[in-house]
Order: C-alpha cells, then sequence, then structure tokens
C-alpha cells in the first residue's frame, strides 16, 4: 500500500527556516549549500511553486492560463521526495496532470545541488521539442532562476567536418565516385559553413543516407582533442554543453545505448552520455520494447553491404581500398569475397523468410544455414589489421580503424545469432516486404528484459523515476512493475483531472467479429455513420497496415464527396506533417496505425473522434510475442490473460487517450469491436477506460 503523498512529506523542525524563506523569495537556493542536507529545502521549493498562491500561479507570464491542479502537486512532491532520497518512482499521470513540470521544477532544484546532470529520456521528438522550446524556457522565468539545458542526440546526427574535407577534397573518388553523389556532398560543406547546430535536423534539404553516413561523426573513427577540427566540432561543442548541463533532454534510443554499455561495462573514453546523478523516464509505457530492442542484437544485409562497400565498391570504383600497393589489392580480393559470400548467406536466411510467405520468421534451433562469413571475415580482419598498421595518413588510418571494428563486430554478432549462444534471447528473421527482395535483418532480444533492467537501471544508487499517462492495469501497476524489473521505490497513481462526462463512448453490437469475412466492410460503413457524427476531426486507428490500405481505398471517395480531407498514413507525408495539416484543416481525418495510438497531441476541436477499428492485441505470431507466451506458460500463468489483455489495454488507453487534453475539449470514442461487449475479459478492459458513458448501439 502506497501511502498518500501527503504522508511522506518530512519536516526538521531544527533546519533554519531563514534560509527557506530568502530562498523561496529569491526563487533560487544557492544559499541551501551551508545546510546539513543540502537537498534538505527540496519538496518546500517544489510545494511552493505549485501550490495555489505560489510561483507558478503568481508568475504573470503570458499563453499559459493557470489553473491549481492537486495531481500535478502530489507528482512534484513525490518526484522531489524521491530525488532526495535516492529512491525510485514510478507515476501514472494521466493527460491533463501536467507531468513535465511535475518532474521538471524538482529535478531542476535537485541538479543544481549536484555536479553531475539529471537526464530526461522520452520516446518520441515530439516530447522533445516540447521540453525544449516550451516548457523549459517558460520554467526558466517562472521559477526566476538560471539553469541549463541541453539536448542530446547521437554522435550521427551531427557532420564530422574532417570527414567531410577529406570526402570533398583530394580522397573524394574514395567517397563518391559520381558526380551526383559528390555534388550532394559539396551541397552538405556549403552548409557546414553556416549552421550553427551542425546535426542533420537542422539541415534544410533532404540527404542520402548513405552519403550522410560517410560524413557525419561516428566513434571509431572520431580523433577527439587529437582532432584538429576539435574547437570547432559540432558534436564535442554539444557534448561540452551535456557536461555542463543541469538537465539533459534525450531520447530513449540514446539512453539504452549508453545504458547497454554500461550494463556490458564498456569502457570507453567516448561514453554516448555523462554520468549522470538522476534519470526521468518518460513516456514509460515503452520501456519494456525499446529494452529489448536496444540491448540486443540487430544485424542488416543493408549493413553488412553497406560496410563492406565503405572499404571497396568495384561496381563504383569507390570506397577507401582505391589506395595502390600490393597489400590493399589483396584485401580488395577479401572484400570481393565476402561480398560473394554475403549474397549466399543472406539470401539463405532470406529465402526462409520467403518460404514461409511471412515477412517474420523465428529462429528456433541453432545453424539454420552454414556460417559462411565467420573464417572470410576473420581473415579481412587480420588483413586490415596489419594493413593499418603501415599507414601513415592518420585520417586514413581512423577510417580504416573504424571499419576494422565494425568487422569485428559483425563476426561476433553473426557467431552469436548463427549459434544462439546468447542466453534467454529470442532470434527471428525479418524482411521489409513479402513482395520484394529487400534484404533481411538479423534480430535477437533479450526475453527478460526485467532482470536486466533491475540490475542495469532500477537497483542503482541513484533515482530513477518513469512516468506515462498510461501504466496500471486493473488500478494497480502490479503488471508493469512485473515487466520492466521496478523495485525499490514507490509508486502512484494519480486521478484524471478531466471528467468523464466530457466523452461519449460508442460501442456498435451488431459488428461482425474481426475474423468474419464481413468485417472489413462492416468497418467502413461503421466509419462513414461516426465521421458523419462529428463532420470529419476524426483520428481512426488500426492495427495493421493491411486494413487501413483497404478501408483508405474504399472510402476515398467518400470523403472527397464530403468535402473532407483524408490523410493516410504510409503515403507521401510524414507523420509531422500529417499532423501540421490535420490540425489546420480542421475537418480532416487521419488514418493512422501504431504511431497515431500514442506520443501525438491534439487539443481542442481539431481532434474530436477517436476510432479504433479493432482492440489491439499484440500480434501473437511475432516471434518476441511467441516467446514471451511460452515463458508466461512455463511459469504456469495464461498468455493471454497475464500478457496480450494487459498490453491491448494500456495501448487501448494509449489511443483513446489522444481525445481530451484539455478541461474545454469534449468528443466521442467508438470501438468497432464487439468482443468488448460478447467476450468475458470485455468488462476488464472497459473497466480500465476512465467511466464514460457507454452508449451500445
Amino acid at each position: 500500500m502506497i501511502k498518500p503523498i501527503e504522508d511522506n512529506i518530512e519536516y526538521d523542525d531544527e533546519f533554519n527556516e531563514t534560509i527557506v524563506e530568502e530562498a523561496i523569495a529569491a526563487g533560487i537556493e544557492k544559499e541551501m549549500t551551508s545546510a546539513p542536507d543540502r537537498h534538505e529545502a527540496l519538496i518546500r521549493l517544489t510545494n511552493h511553486f505549485f501550490e495555489p498562491e505560489g510561483q507558478l500561479s503568481k508568475s504573470g507570464l503570458t499563453g499559459r492560463n493557470y489553473e491549481f491542479r492537486l495531481q500535478q502537486m502530489k507528482m512534484a512532491t513525490a518526484t522531489a521526495e524521491a530525488l532526495k532520497n535516492n529512491h525510485n518512482l514510478c507515476v501514472e499521470a494521466p493527460t491533463g496532470v501536467g507531468k513535465s513540470f511535475a518532474y521538471l521544477v524538482p529535478a531542476i532544484h535537485y541538479a543544481a545541488n549536484e555536479s553531475n546532470p539529471v537526464v530526461i529520456s522520452t520516446e518520441t521528438i515530439n516530447l522533445q521539442e516540447q521540453l525544449m522550446e516550451k516548457d523549459i524556457p517558460f520554467l526558466r522565468k517562472a521559477m526566476k532562476r538560471e539553469f541549463r539545458a541541453a539536448l542530446a542526440k547521437g554522435r550521427g546526427n551531427y557532420i564530422c567536418m574532417r570527414r567531410l574535407f577529406m570526402a570533398t577534397g583530394e580522397r573524394q573518388a574514395e567517397f563518391f565516385p559520381t558526380h551526383g553523389t559528390l555534388a550532394e556532398a559539396k551541397r552538405i560543406l556549403r552548409w557546414a559553413d553556416s549552421t550553427t547546430d551542425g546535426s542533420r535536423s537542422d539541415l534544410p534539404f533532404n540527404v542520402d543516407p548513405g552519403i550522410w553516413g560517410s560524413v557525419c561523426c561516428e566513434g571509431g573513427n572520431c580523433h577527439g582533442p587529437r582532432c584538429s577540427f576539435y574547437r570547432d566540432c559540432f558534436y564535442w561543442n554539444a557534448r561540452k554543453s551535456w557536461e555542463q548541463a543541469d538537465i539533459i533532454v534525450s531520447n530513449h534510443a540514446l539512453f539504452f545505448a549508453d545504458l547497454k554499455m554500461k550494463c556490458e561495462e564498456v569502457s570507453t573514453e567516448n561514453n554516448l552520455l555523462p554520468t549522470y546523478s538522476a534519470v526521468i523516464i518518460d513516456e514509460a509505457h515503452t520501456l519494456e520494447d525499446n529494452a529489448a530492442d536496444h540491448l540486443g542484437l540487430r544485424i542488416s544485409q543493408a549493413g553488412f553491404m553497406h560496410f563492406l562497400r565503405r572499404l571497396f565498391n568495384s561496381k563504383a570504383g569507390s570506397g577507401l581500398l582505391l589506395k595502390s600497393g600490393q597489400e590493399a589489392v589483396k584485401i580488395r580480393e577479401s572484400v570481393a569475397e565476402v561480398e560473394g559470400l554475403a549474397y549466399t548467406f543472406f539470401g539463405m536466411l532470406e529465402q526462409i523468410v520467403i518460404d514461409k510467405e511471412d515477412t517474420i520468421v523465428r529462429v528456433v534451433r541453432p545453424q539454420i544455414v552454414p556460417d559462411l562469413l565467420s573464417d572470410a571475415l576473420a581473415l579481412l580482419k587480420k588483413q586490415l589489421e596489419s594493413f593499418i598498421k603501415i599507414q601513415e595518413d592518420k585520417d586514413f588510418r581512423t577510417e580504416l580503424e573504424t571499419l576494422y571494428s565494425q568487422c569485428d563486430g559483425y563476426m561476433d554478432g553473426i557467431f552469436k545469432f548463427i549459434n544462439m549462444s546468447l542466453d534467454n534471447h529470442v532470434y527471428w528473421l525479418e524482411t521489409t516486404s513479402r513482395d520484394e527482395k529487400s534484404g533481411v535483418t538479423l534480430h535477437a532480444a533479450p526475453l527478460n528484459v526485467s532482470v536486466l533492467l533491475y540490475q542495469c537501471l532500477f537497483s542503482k544508487s541513484f533515482s530513477t523515476i518513469v512516468t506515462s499517462a498510461t501504466l496500471s492495469v486493473g488500478q494497480t501497476l502490479d503488471y508493469y512493475r512485473n515487466r520492466v524489473g521496478y523495485g525499490d521505490g514507490s509508486e502512484v497513481i494519480l486521478d484524471s483531472p478531466f471528467s468523464t462526462d466530457q466523452v461519449q463512448l460508442y460501442i456498435p453490437r451488431r459488428m461482425p467479429e474481426p475474423r468474419d469475412e464481413e468485417y472489413p466492410s462492416a468497418v467502413t460503413e461503421q466509419i462513414k455513420n461516426y465521421i458523419e457524427m462529428t463532420n470529419g476531426k476524426a483520428f481512426v486507428l488500426f492495427t495493421s497496415y493491411y486494413m487501413l490500405k483497404y478501408c483508405a481505398e474504399e472510402l476515398e471517395d467518400y470523403f472527397e464527396d464530403l468535402g473532407i480531407t483524408l490523410l493516410v498514413q504510409g503515403r507521401e507525408m510524414s507523420r509531422g506533417a500529417m499532423l501540421e495539416v490535420f490540425k489546420a484543416d480542421i475537418n480532416s481525418v487521419i488514418f493512422g496505425t501504431s504511431s497515431f495510438w500514442t506520443g501525438v497531441d491534439v487539443p481542442g476541436e481539431a481532434l474530436s473522434n477517436v476510432i479504433v477499428t479493432k482492440l489491439p492485441f499484440p500480434v501473437p505470431s511475432h516471434p518476441l510475442i511467441e516467446a514471451r507466451g511460452e515463458r508466461i506458460t512455463e511459469l504456469g500463468g495464461n498468455p493471454f490473460m497475464h500478457y496480450s489483455l494487459p498490453e491491448a489495454i494500456l495501448k487501448l488507453r494509449q489511443g483513446t487517450g489522444r481525445l481530451i487534453r484539455s478541461k474545454s475539449d469534449t468528443g466521442i470514442i467508438v470501438i468497432l469491436d464487439r468482443r468488448v461487449l460478447t467476450k468475458r475479459y470485455g468488462n476488464l478492459i472497459l473497466g480500465s477506460l476512465p467511466q464514460y458513458n457507454i452508449n451500445v448501439m
């Protein structure tokens, strides 16, 4: 049982109240360092910001209508307590609580008295932009204090001037053999003269991934302080801002890549993130899948071929091994041999997927194909090692050293995959399309990430705070805690600040079940009915691209006749562009799959209708889902009740949570899956949603 937040607040009568009052009045706490506990006033300062007559209410800053939210203050207090005591915290904070302020304010106060920053990790770019461009600038003014915040991106996001000059200078033929690719590289060079950011997101034009990969910053070939471009290096200047920051805003990909290095105790001077004093993981409902993805193994055929062609591409007449000399000739011959073997090796694996008439196939036994590459890669690695030793050109040697490291990594990864030598991992093959031969990717993911996350994250001496709008199932956090290994801390489930009267929930009773042949046509008819209720203004959420495409094709003329713009995910527009059009064209409709179920914020009338075409159960045939189910069975559980159903509930809550983003929003939610009415588990699903007014049609 979690105690009420108010009961956990600790006060020390002997603490110097004058110091606290002066710090509160000034909005800072530099004077706190003389206190016995430098974080003693953390809870008081946090509460003072959020209380009805506190700093937030008196800030007088335009652009935000202040209203006191008890849930927000509870979360902020709980966050301050966790930071002060170096404990963990798990918080479900429904939409409208204002959770970013609730964790930022105590984090800013806490970081001021720590030598290391607080890292905030998010799933989506949208939230990173909100934190950096809106919330943090606002708090800097409202809190009346200076603090430093920085956005952390991976190395590959930044241009490397040393590599760019090599690629566009005398070594250009080794990088870009054709006029078109060289011209694009020179366009990047002109941009590099004017950019202050130096990151790919600052580029005003699109760049081919292969070209960017040849001129961006890479860990293996970075000279660091020894580089002649170091003083003006975009990446290292960004890194310096991280080191000096109080708050670092990262993403889950970078955070977990850094965490993997820490888990494996990799020692490198080029660590991905600075040492941090605490971690706050927002959008933490994706924690298990992110950990499985980034703490596992992934080898793509496309990536492997790109690695070889950076060494030598006989067809294009490019690559670092164009260099003359007998040693280079021998290595080029080895590269050609590895390339031929790679086509055969990956081709055999891809054929396994094609024969199954699917895009994903689980691997359940080792050595499903002969290991054609390990010996050839071992020879190539040995030749590269000898060749590197005789190179006098420092820049050229560094490029080769990076590829040498990649060669070693591919050797290790392919051996582990073919021999299935990673314990408690699930293995599978995946292709992009079942219609086109686009290459195969090898995957291995840890089956039980809860143990890894507890060992590498939740058991550490610093605070880890995880939060999302949807973490609970059945009014408890038990399911989430067990899946991600959360422990050594408190749990809080906050109430929604919104009224359930703001939403009407519709469930058509006469819908066929999703497996019925009539289901697709019935969905299109029901979409028409409910779109007309709100004159558009809708998200229609699908669980598969197949169903999305079918409905889009069937309904395009219908939407055109109504004068409603239909935006379909997977066509020419990016998700961000679709959202901008959707917000501007108030009667438009979005047909979206997984990425529109979460991390999308459209307040106001523009989104008045969310239609869920099918309950979002995990795909049971996906190897990772299948293996998780097998493990639950081995432990005496029921895979459907103990995994598939809770996952569907969480995702449904995420999807329907797109609708109400403020107290003035109203709208309808439609579930076109009658199983919520006809199956015994339907009551569990509906009981996990807010108690909306339900209309069974």
